[in-house]
């Protein structure tokens, strides 16, 4: 599948919601690993551009989510990609862009502003 990356240059990020471990199957509640076995979390964030705002729901190696992330930590996105996702459940087909990061970064204790690096 191919993955497109994200500029999050002009971005303000903000968390949305905390960090989740990724659920990979809700019925027996299994967490989702990546092919290495390190476990998926899911972020939200408030991904800010001059001409909108959404919430994106990112998913992210847990070594890659930073500690200290609370609703309304300002942060950075490192290596975000988004995918476009095609699925057939139950005789109804589903699609949507997937977004990925590497990591999710606090810029709070930096003392940064809230721009996206």
């Amino acid at each position: 599948m191919r993955q497109i990356p994200v500029d999050t240059t002009n971005a303000t990020v903000m968390v949305a919601k905390a960090p989740q471990p990724k659920v990979k199957d809700r019925r027996t509640g299994e967490i989702a690993l990546d092919k290495d076995g390190v476990t998926l979390m899911t972020v939200e964030v408030m991904f800010s551009t001059p001409d909108e705002v959404e919430i994106l729901k990112l998913t992210v190696p847990q070594p890659g989510v930073s500690e200290d992330l609370a609703m309304g930590t300002p942060v950075a996105l490192t290596g975000l990609v988004a995918s476009a996702w095609e699925n057939e459940f139950n005789g109804q087909k589903r699609h949507g862009i997937a977004f990925r990061a590497v990591a999710v970064t606090s810029l709070a204790a930096a003392g940064s502003t809230s721009k996206a690096a």
